[in-house]
């Protein structure tokens, strides 16, 4: 028997905006596959249409377009295994509801949502908690505790059913999870959880599990919040036949707060000022709208590279990963069963790294927009020496404007803390002499006009150090920027003499 093909899905519901720890499971699958050789799919559960939101759906995919996740299978790309909206499949799991039924399984149950209730606060009165499960079943309105002609007389009214999968009492579930090693329910303790609702829906438990048996999904890699379904899905493809066909299950740890116990929120990332969602989103029913690392500035490659280190590590001491490399040694085993604690300021981190690596003519290709919203005159400017100057100063594209405005614009005003210490009663004097040195230069390049300038500050024994920041006061704005002569080379002649004339005439101590 050949081995098998290595296929895993991610399957978000389409309820709002995808979370970074959804971006996570998305990814830890794609790795998974790609070192494996493996197909990547995507399905949209909508099976619960109270919950639906529009556009989210238009969301997930986006996102992992940005995150750079290339779906092998999915809405937009089918596949063989179609449809990938479980909205579209539901005739499917009608079948197998069904024959879960008809072998035993399963059974229909007519309890309506206030008969549920009462029983619920019945029990709570008696400080109980209502399980509907072996040791209640049979005083339950459905097809096990009615007879069978009464059964078929209110199928056939069509009155409201639900399908539940019949919990056995004596035997105990177990797996190894690839991540967290063995685990083991008992199935007595477990609910007769709804398989297939009144409205003609599967549930999530057994669509999910119908469609990764079709879908012949070999791996099932998810956050621990569905590890106590494991023995009701394990059951499932025991009663429904599909044993030898049962992927194999990994189960994620939670992405942790900052601070604090528990999982990563919405409410950390307003409290703390950080995203947790991977694109911005507009909620199409209040209007609010919600921050996300792409237009906060951070790059897909940080982000993803993020990401993979939330719960998983190389085994090593690197930290920077593209991709393909992620791809290359990404394995299950170096998961982490504990939680992994979110930390924003290394998030930051991971973005500065990219940005100080990444191309010049990428990063002026990213800078373009805002210097075009700033209305400003780039023409004759390098701007991919003017960004490899300063990239390793920001952590983000969109602080670039205040590391090189004044490649652009002349200052209009003058730090003034750095005008009390810097420039001195005689400095204006200096800086006219300065002037008519740096006048005279031919060759208007960076080193020219140090040397000029050097030349006149030495024979004049004036302090370099207090001349050279008077200078950059002068032609910046305040004591900041990278080297003085490169930004006097890069704005030219004019600008400079224009400045200097300008300093000398404004700066008030």
């Amino acid at each position: 028997m050949s081995e098998r093909k290595v296929r895993v899905r991610f399957a978000p519901s389409p309820t709002g905006p995808l979370h970074i720890g959804g971006v996570r499971t998305a990814l830890f699958n794609y790795l998974f596959a790609k070192k494996n050789g493996g197909d990547f799919l995507l399905r949209i559960e909508d099976t619960d249409q109270t919950r639906y939101v529009p556009g989210a759906e238009a969301y997930i995919i986006e996102s992992l377009k940005w995150s750079g996740m290339d779906i092998d299978e999915g809405p937009e790309n089918p596949g063989t295994c179609g449809p990938y909206r479980q909205s579209e499949r539901k005739e499917i799991y009608h079948e197998y509801a069904l024959q879960l039924v008809q072998s035993g399984d399963a059974y229909y149950a007519f309890d309506t949502p206030e008969e549920l209730d009462a029983v619920r606060t019945a029990h709570e009165e008696k400080k109980e908690t209502f399980t509907y499960n072996a040791a209640t079943r049979m005083s339950m309105r459905n097809s096990l505790s009615m007879d069978a002609a009464e059964v078929e007389k209110l199928l056939a009214e069509g009155v409201p059913a639900v399908i539940r999968f019949k919990m056995p009492t004596d035997q105990e579930v177990s797996d190894t999870d690839l991540i967290r090693g063995k685990v083991k329910f008992q199935a007595s303790l477990l609910d007769d959880k709804v398989l297939y609702k009144a409205d003609g829906m599967p549930t999530y438990h057994l669509a999910n599990v119908v469609d990764d048996y079709l879908m012949n999904i070999s791996h099932v890699i998810r956050g621990e919040e569905w590890l106590p379904s494991l023995p009701l899905h394990i059951l499932l493809y025991e009663k429904l036949g599909w044993t030898s066909q049962r992927p194999q299950f990994a189960h994620l740890p939670l992405i942790l707060k900052p601070v604090g116990k528990g999982k990563l929120s919405k409410r950390d990332g307003d409290k703390l000022g950080f995203p947790v969602f991977p694109l911005e989103w507009k909620d199409p029913q209040s209007g609010d709208i919600s921050r996300g690392y792409r237009e906060d500035g951070y790059l897909p490659e940080a982000f993803v590279n993020m990401l993979a280190l939330l719960g998983w590590n190389p085994g090593t001491e690197q930290e920077i990963f593209t991709m393909d490399e992620l791809c290359e040694v990404f394995s299950l085993e170096r998961v982490t069963k504990s939680g992994a604690r979110f930390d924003p300021e290394k998030t930051k981190w991971f973005n500065h790294q990219y940005v100080s690596t990444l191309d010049n003519s990428k990063l002026v290709e990213l800078f373009m927009p805002t210097l075009l919203a700033e209305g400003v005159d780039v023409s004759g400017l390098d701007l991919e020496r003017v960004v490899g100057m300063v990239k390793e100063r920001v952590n983000f594209v969109n602080e670039l404007w205040e590391q090189t405005s004044f490649f652009f614009v002349d200052p209009i005003s003058y730090d003034p803390k750095v005008v009390k210490k810097r420039w001195k009663e005689a400095v204006p004097g200096y800086v006219t002499e300065i002037k008519e040195v740096v006048a005279a230069v031919d060759n208007w390049n960076a080193a020219d006009i140090k040397s000029a300038v050097s030349d006149l500050v030495n024979s004049k024994e004036w302090g370099f150090g207090l001349i050279m920041n008077a200078l950059r006061l002068a032609i910046v704005g305040g004591g900041f920027g990278p080297d003085l002569f490169d930004i006097c080379e890069i704005i030219g002649k004019e600008a400079t003499l224009r400045r200097l004339d300008n300093a000398i005439q404004n700066i008030q101590r």
